[in-house]
């Protein structure tokens, strides 16, 4: 009888090894749903080239779980029908893993689908990896237990951007533009609120909202926002809605500070040229100049591809995935899911986690601005001899806002 125990534990551990190693040497089929065409193509095909090259990086021995990461895009041309066409293929080929991030109309879309598609098909469930699309929406008032969001969203950056703001004090006068989409409508509604709580005696001197991606020359908006003496100039935009923008400011000679999200994003370190240097600033959970591992990466990126990294959230979701997936030892998203929630990693910057009330990161943010590069700051996007040089760290709980999720989960 003894015996006979000794031969069943001794089975039982070898059954626990092998569960634990299961998913060494599995592939793990990840697909980016964004646009790759378009005058927002540039960002995504950016991307894209992001994701391939941190795929290597974070394959096999390059995460705990040894799993292969095999990633590839599919054009959504920035429509939210497009998208869920692209989902349904993607699930139809087998794809438990979705990356989205362009454009929060989108990752709502997604979002909703992906929860619905879960709910009426166990066993096939599907995780939705959110990169960028900000809509702090998403981890609040329409929050799925399916949804991660790897970026930090747009009240946590303007809780960041406003701290700064609040110290300027030749700030007085603000104009607020943005796209008119979801994220576009939140910047403004926040830029309002904390300004209001921070600086009541700033004055917003005026407000628009413009198509996404659709306007080609931002000359009348920069005369309206000369016209109403704005010193300063708040906006979400990002892409060529951004580059546009900067491009007819210098054009316009409109000599206003500008506060961004996305001022390091492709195209727009071109438009800023050195015209922007010293008034031009971004708020970002990265920046250009992090040092250590990430400026090795970013170097390697350029040597490899003559272009700059600038979504820093790809690493997270390959390092938070391998994580999370050698702690569930399982690549089954269901397994995954539960794992990823309240998990921390050692990131670029330090200690992320990934917040269980609602899938929002915490993470720490950087102001930055442009000005020339130097010996301090030396990485140059674009070329352009300029770059983005933090002036200021906020950590994880300056950045963290509250959550109102109410978050379903499965049973």
């Amino acid at each position: 009888m003894k015996f006979a125990f000794k031969i069943a534990a001794v089975a039982t551990m070898v059954v626990c090894a092998s569960a634990a190693l299961a998913q060494k040497g599995e592939t793990v089929k990840l697909v980016r749903i964004d646009p790759l065409t378009g005058l927002l193509g540039p960002v995504g095909i950016n991307q894209d080239k992001s994701y391939k090259f941190f795929a290597e990086k974070f394959s096999g021995a390059g995460n705990p779980a040894g799993v292969k990461f095999e990633f590839s895009t599919i054009d959504n041309k920035l429509s939210p029908t497009e998208s869920l066409n692209a989902l349904k293929a993607a699930i139809d080929q087998g794809v438990r893993y979705i990356i989205q991030g362009n454009g929060s109309s989108v990752a709502l879309a997604l979002s909703d689908a992906i929860t619905k598609h879960n709910e009426r098909n166990p066993g096939k469930e599907v995780i939705f990896l959110n990169d960028s699309a900000v809509d702090p929406d998403l981890t609040n008032s329409k929050c799925s237990y399916w949804h991660f969001r790897f970026d930090a969203d747009t009240s946590m950056k303007m809780e960041a951007m406003s701290s700064f703001m609040k110290d300027q004090k030749d700030i007085q006068k603000v104009y607020i533009l943005g796209q008119n989409y979801s994220h576009g409508v939140q910047v403004a509604n926040y830029t309002k609120e904390t300004l209001a709580r921070k600086r009541p005696d700033i004055k917003i001197v005026g407000e628009d909202l413009h198509p996404l991606a659709q306007v080609r020359d931002f000359a009348p908006y920069i005369a309206k926002i000369k016209a109403s003496g704005a010193d300063t100039v708040v906006t979400g935009n990002w892409g060529s809605d951004l580059a546009l923008l900067v491009k007819a400011a210098n054009e316009g000679g409109y000599t206003g500070k500008f506060f961004t999200y996305y001022a390091g994003v492709t195209g727009t370190p071109t438009a800023l040229g050195t015209n922007g240097a010293g008034r031009v600033y971004q708020i970002a959970y990265n920046h250009y100049n992090m040092g250590g591992q990430a400026q090795k990466w970013q170097d390697e990126f350029k040597a490899k591809y003559n272009d700059d990294f600038f979504t820093g959230s790809v690493i997270r979701v390959y390092q938070m995935l391998g994580a999370a997936m050698a702690k569930a030892k399982s690549t089954d998203p269901v397994k995954v899911a539960a794992a990823l929630e309240g998990l921390k990693v050692d990131s670029f910057n330090g200690e992320v986690e990934m917040r269980k009330a609602d899938h929002q990161l915490q993470q720490p943010l950087y102001m930055t601005v442009w000005q020339k590069a130097d010996k301090k700051y030396p990485y140059s996007p674009e070329n352009t001899g300029m770059t983005l040089a933090p002036v200021k760290e906020y950590p994880n709980y300056v950045s963290s806002t509250p959550t109102s999720c109410q978050m379903k989960r499965p049973s």
